[in-house]
Formats: structure tokens, sequence, C-alpha cells
């Protein structure tokens, strides 16, 4: 694996660096970027808690870097920020660019199983093992005291990030995310798309199954240390009342679940973008930051 990182573009940002990075990637086999915010106490301070943040369908790295806010808050708490792309970019596969919902830019996060996605689309074992090791290697940061976070796609990302790795994330902060995938229709399109057509497959593949890529089944099975969850979501989201969404049945498995403890907030008035985003950053940053500060 190679840890070797390239610096794309510096600014200066509430006292401390935005930067966008670059590396070749051995999970995913391209050249990804990644966007890292060093807060100000990063020149005198070392073992920084770190948050990464997963984004939603069509972004790259730049949209949470641009549109969110986060900095203000990041600096505050002197907590190091890194959000990757959220696709493999590069390869011109047969219909990679063809939906705003599948291939380029829609990752889904999860290890893909089928041709002719299976050798590059590796999002889950990327965001959770080997960019953390590329981070870990370049800046200085304590992976012992991290949290994830995301949104919609990304929100899905971070839910089974951190319910199938207890312990690696001290909380978890979402924003309208895909809650039961197995059952929305974005879900079903990539995960038929990356794991297979035949939906009982998905539960019986002995690799990667709905049910570890579905956070709603596998809060049901969370088995480690207390999680927190903070999640939120807009009433006039126009994909919550298009189904894609369910929070609903996430909230239902956690309340089963006496491991996790969420807290489930409804925002009236509020939609799915970044507008809503930028609302509750802080409220966000305070909660992750109480847990891994």
């Amino acid at each position: 694996m190679s840890k070797t990182v390239k610096l794309v573009s510096q600014s200066k940002c509430y006292g401390g660096l935005q930067c966008v990075y670059e590396h070749e990637s051995s999970i995913l086999k391209c050249t990804m970027k990644f966007g890292v915010y060093l807060p100000p106490q990063h020149e005198k301070k070392k073992n920084l808690p770190i948050v990464y943040y997963l984004s939603g369908l069509t972004c790259t790295e730049q949209n949470y870097i641009m549109k969110s806010g986060f900095q203000r808050y990041a600096a505050k708490h002197g907590i190091v920020v890194v959000n990757p792309d959220t696709s493999p970019r590069g390869f011109d596969l047969a219909g990679e660019h063809e939906s705003y919902d599948f291939g380029s830019g829609a990752g889904f996060y999860v290890n893909a199983t089928e041709e002719p996605w299976k050798t590059n689309y590796r999002m889950y074992s990327y965001v959770t093992g080997e960019m953390p090791t590329v981070v870990q290697s370049n800046f200085n940061v304590n992976v012992g005291r991290s949290a994830i976070s995301g949104h919609s796609m990304g929100g899905h990302g971070a839910l089974i990030a951190a319910l199938r790795n207890p312990g690696k994330y001290k909380c978890c902060s979402v924003f309208a995310p895909i809650s039961n995938p197995s059952e929305c229709p974005w879900g079903t399109k990539a995960f038929s798309g990356y794991l297979g057509d035949n939906k009982s497959a998905w539960k019986n593949n002995p690799v990667y199954t709905s049910d570890q890529y579905d956070a709603t089944f596998t809060a049901k099975e969370y088995d480690g240390p207390k999680l927190e969850i903070l999640l939120d979501q807009g009433e006039d989201d126009p994909y919550l009342n298009d189904k894609q969404l369910l929070p609903e049945n996430f909230a239902n498995a956690c309340s089963g679940n006496k491991l996790i403890n969420l807290n489930f907030r409804m925002h009236p008035g509020y939609d799915h973008g970044y507008f809503f985003i930028m609302s509750f950053m802080e409220d966000h940053f305070n909660f992750m930051a109480k847990h891994i500060c």
C-alpha cells in the first residue's frame, strides 16, 4: 500500500488550512483525491482527533469543502477533518457514467462483487481501511479518537462503517442518510449492480451481504461498545417522501438494541440540500467533539 500523498491545493481558513491531496490507491487502483482540514491547533498539538465525512450521490471531495461551512467548527474544537471522493475515477467502465445514482460519483461505500465493478469499486475497504492508514501516516492525528459522519449516500456509508467496526469510531453523525437501502429504489439499484441481481443471494453471500451493507439490519445485530448516533432529517426532504431514506426503519431497529443510543431529530421546513446541512453543522461538531476531544 502506497502511503505517499501529493498536495493539490491549500487555502488558509479559520486560522487553519483547507487542503486537497491525492494519492495512488492500492484498493481502488486509481488516483484518489481527498480533502483534509488542518485546524490551527495542528501546528502545536500532537495526536489531534479526526472526523471522516462521506458525501452523497454525484459529489466529489469538493462539495463538503465548499458548501457546508464545517471549517469554522473544526477550527473551534481542534479537529482534523478528512473527506474522500465518492467513487473511483478514470476507468470509463461500461455503464459507469450513464446515471447519477450508479457508477461514477455513486460508489455506495460497498465492496462490489460483480463484474466489471469488483476490481475497483471497493469503497468500503477504502474508507474504513486504506484511507485511515494513509491519513495516520501523513498527518498529526490520533485514529483512536475518530468519528465518522456523512450525508445521504454518505450517511449510509457512515452508519455501516460505524456499525460494522465496533469501537473504531467513537460516534457517528449523519444527515438524511439512506438508512434502509435494501428497501429503497436507490439502494436496490446499487446493490443489484454491485452485489448481484438476486436479492435473496445478497443475504446468503458468504463474503458481503445486503444485511452487512444495510444499517437497519446491521443495527439489530450490533454487539460492541455503546454507539452514539446523531441523525438529523428535514421534514420537507423530497427523498424522505419518496421513501428513499427510510430513517424511521433505522430508528425502529435501534430502539431494540440497548447498545445504540440514537438521537433522531426531525426538522420542519428543511429539505435534502446543503442549506439543511449547514444549518445543523455546529450541532454535529459539538456532538462529535464531546466524544473525541
